[in-house]
């Protein structure tokens, strides 16, 4: 007798799962390729994993924030000391908390910040879910955290001091010293280790919000007047610019596509990311904040011009999509803007 041929059905069973397999397979390695975020180095498999299980539930432009739980606690634990300590500036007076201030929703409430002695040139961003930017300061002229980082101390008119003064200045701390040998081995200390436990730190500012609990199903997470604010939201096209992980962040966009919101002294002084590369195309673009805790960051837009939120949500409709909106819509898109303030971060709590 001849051994029972497996069926026809069988087959194709047999081929569904090695195909379904397959394209499981190719997603998970096209994003491990695409998704370069340092927060996910030490180990991307696993966050990357976790990002695919945290962000499949609702097929929305917006997307929950992911569970991050690759990041060294006792880095988390550096970096907040050293984010809170004056001593990184010249004369022991500035912190990074003193723009991004923890405890005001990561910025400084001012209309531009202010340095050693002088104010810059604009508006304090939010520190908040900052890793999940795509470049960072308004212009997005630096990529990564660490950049940045290095960026804002070389600034005379920000922290004063050079990240490798600063690394020479913790050098002369005994506790310091002990603090980096118990993280990092050695108790010399270098500005790449001073950097990567404060950006460690940042990336571990996550504030999900009750947004990230509808988004996952939860229907009652969101008031009614907040869904409808959602989808006007959606509706009006304000998605088209703030969408993804952070609610924005992840794009550059000309300010006044379809007016002009800015005085004229104002435009000519702050020409966004023209100003890094000199292309005519680039004049007034700069990257989209994200709306993640954007009840708690006023004033907004990059020179703190605008006061309240409503005032905002207002402003942005007319300049950004060309229509004026209606009160009552208004009213909806801000109760919708306000799920998407966030809990305390747990690195805050620990």
């Amino acid at each position: 007798m001849h051994p029972k041929q497996p069926s026809t059905q069988l087959k194709m069973f047999s081929w569904v799962i090695v195909i379904g397999a397959l394209w499981i397979m190719a997603l998970i390695t096209l994003m491990l390729f695409q998704f370069k975020s340092p927060i996910f180095e030490k180990d991307k498999t696993l966050a990357i994993l976790e990002l695919v299980e945290n962000n499949v539930t609702l097929n929305e432009p917006i997307s929950p924030l992911p569970v991050i739980t690759t990041l060294d606690v006792n880095k988390i634990a550096l970096g907040r000391q050293l984010f809170e300590d004056p001593i990184l500036s010249e004369n022991n007076s500035l912190s990074c908390n003193s723009c991004h201030n923890l405890q005001q929703g990561g910025v400084d409430h001012l209309l531009v910040s202010k340095g050693i002695g002088v104010a810059n040139d604009r508006n304090t961003p939010t520190i908040y879910n900052v890793g999940f930017n795509f470049r960072q300061f308004w212009d997005g002229r630096e990529i990564t955290l660490e950049d940045e980082l290095f960026a804002h101390t070389n600034k005379t008119n920000e922290m004063g001091l050079s990240m490798v003064q600063i690394a020479q200045k913790l050098q002369s701390n005994v506790l310091y010293q002990e603090q980096f040998k118990n993280v990092y081995g050695s108790d010399i200390i270098s500005e790449n280790t001073v950097v990567d436990a404060i950006t460690t730190f940042e990336r571990a500012l996550v504030t999900p919000a009750p947004i990230d609990d509808w988004l996952r199903g939860n229907k009652k997470a969101l008031t009614d007047k907040q869904k409808k604010g959602y989808q006007l939201f959606k509706s009006y096209g304000c998605v088209s610019c703030h969408q993804g992980v952070n609610v924005g962040g992840n794009m550059f966009e000309k300010l006044g596509f379809f007016q002009n919101i800015l005085d004229e002294e104002k435009t000519h002084r702050d020409l966004g990311r023209f100003n890094i590369t000199q292309q005519e195309e680039n004049k007034l673009e700069f990257r989209v904040p994200s709306l993640r805790n954007v009840a708690l960051t006023a004033p907004y837009l990059h020179d703190g011009s605008v006061n309240t939120l409503r005032e905002a949500i207002m402003l942005m409709s007319q300049s950004q999509l060309g229509i004026s909106l209606q009160a009552s819509d208004v009213d909806a898109i801000e109760n919708f803007l306000e799920s998407l303030t966030g809990q305390t971060p747990q690195a805050l709590l620990q």
